[in-house]
């Protein structure tokens, strides 16, 4: 590990405080949010009704479990504003998802909740070891997106210089980092590892960099991608977690001292797991589908709402705070091939253990005999090429073994040149859905 873990006197009390002390704030808090979900917004007021449910019932957290789910489409049926709890005048920002899926989720920001989420964001940069003074290369998405703007604001108020050079322009991303020397590169791991092939590309080495930090997370990865990161930069390459529609990046990071999972920032941030199908809540440390309900949002509280993402709940470890297990994959991004649950992250974790072939792949979905059927797309590392066709497809003819061992299904196997596989800026599309 290159990169000092913050001291203790630099942290919140909070971050240290008693299990005791931590949930008779959430007690305090959940309270509050609850009564001005269901006083200032109409949607939240009708399911509460209709659950039979009054935010005066909650005496503890357990009764949480009483309350109902918010969803991703109750944002899109109140679409734009129709799930704000203050007026619009009273918002400072508004963000939004992309809407490939549907109409755009909308969040909106009081003064406050920037405060907030630029509190966190710094909370989060610390743990991973960051400090003022270091410079940050920010190359998360700007815009309506929150990654960009989220760690931009956190790494001002750690007294960091910040690059904010958004996705995209790998060769300049490569340029900057030479030149300006940054101490923290922030991206996607999909989009860091793009940026290794750059620096590969340019006769560079990416361990000779000033870099010490790597701020990685938007989207799913593996223990084996953190090792491939880490070995090509020479650095501590740690995982944050957020999403738009809870508040952003900083609800959860990892702690450079432990990098054992995500440390969930529990003063303002409630977490479930509860069983996908059912929507049981589940006991830490069972896999399941994580709830977040947010404790200090103004403009726009989330009660129970369903991130999708699966993970298990684990004990306090570098903080007082409960962390959540790497995510392994999302409840709507399940793929049933041949009967069999599959997740893009089990492939990749396949994928990466097989030295002649690189992090970057595509998983294409079609239908065969009325079943869906899997083609796994995957580039060859430049050895691997160069050493011709018939080693190429005896490394997919392995490949396509090994998922059969460990997965049980057969998929068929594509090795590719590199290059072949489309590289994003941003979130990795890894599943394309071709089926009819």
């Amino acid at each position: 590990m290159r990169t000092q873990p913050p001291a203790r006197s630099e942290l919140e009390a909070i971050e240290t405080a008693s299990r005791d002390e931590l949930t008779a704030l959430q007690i305090v808090r959940l309270k509050q949010t609850l009564n001005h979900a269901y006083r200032q917004v109409r949607a939240y007021r009708k399911i509460f009704d209709e659950a039979g449910v009054h935010p005066d019932e909650l005496e503890e957290l357990s009764d949480l479990a009483r309350f109902p789910f918010t969803a991703k489409d109750d944002l899109r049926k109140a679409y734009p504003f129709g799930m704000f709890a203050v007026p619009r005048t009273q918002l400072v920002r508004v963000h939004a998802s992309s809407g490939t899926t549907g109409k755009p989720t909308v969040v909106g920001y009081t003064q406050g909740d920037i405060d907030t989420w630029t509190a966190l964001m710094m909370r989060s940069i610390r743990a991973a070891g960051g400090r003022a003074g270091d410079i940050m290369h920010n190359a998360y998405g700007y815009g309506l997106f929150t990654g960009g703007l989220g760690l931009h604001y956190g790494a001002e108020r750690l007294g960091c210089t910040t690059v904010p050079v958004s996705g995209g322009m790998t060769e300049r991303q490569v340029q900057l980092i030479e030149d300006f020397k940054p101490d923290i590169i922030a991206a996607t791991p999909s989009y860091m590892l793009a940026i290794g092939d750059e620096f590969e590309r340019q006769g560079l080495d990416a361990r000779e960099t000033a870099l010490r930090i790597g701020l990685h997370g938007a989207e799913p990865w593996t223990e084996a991608m953190r090792e491939e990161i880490e070995e090509r930069f020479d650095i501590d390459a740690l995982n944050v977690y957020g999403l738009s529609e809870v508040l952003g990046p900083g609800i959860a990071a990892e702690c450079i001292e432990s990098k054992d999972g995500l440390t969930l920032w529990e003063d303002h941030f409630y977490p479930e797991i509860v069983d996908p199908g059912t929507g049981e809540v589940l006991p830490d440390g069972e896999i399941g589908e994580l709830l977040l309900t947010t404790l200090t949002k103004e403009g726009l509280p989330m009660i129970r709402y369903r991130t999708r993402d699966l993970t298990r709940l684990l004990p306090p470890s570098a903080r007082s705070m409960r962390r959540c297990a790497r995510i392994t994959g999302r409840s709507d991004d399940m793929m049933i091939i041949h009967g069999v649950n599959v997740f893009p992250t089990t492939i990749e974790a396949l994928i990466l253990e097989q030295e002649a072939l690189s992090p970057h792949y595509v998983l294409e979905l079609r239908k065969k005999n009325r079943l869906d059927d899997l083609t796994v797309v995957v580039e060859a590392r430049p050895e691997l090429w160069g050493s011709g066709e018939a080693a190429m497809s005896a490394k997919g003819q392995a490949l396509q073994h090994h998922i059969k061992a460990m997965i049980g299904i057969t998929t068929t196997v594509k090795v590719v040149p590199e290059g072949s596989v489309e590289r994003s800026a941003g979130k990795a599309q890894r599943v394309i859905d071709l089926r009819e």
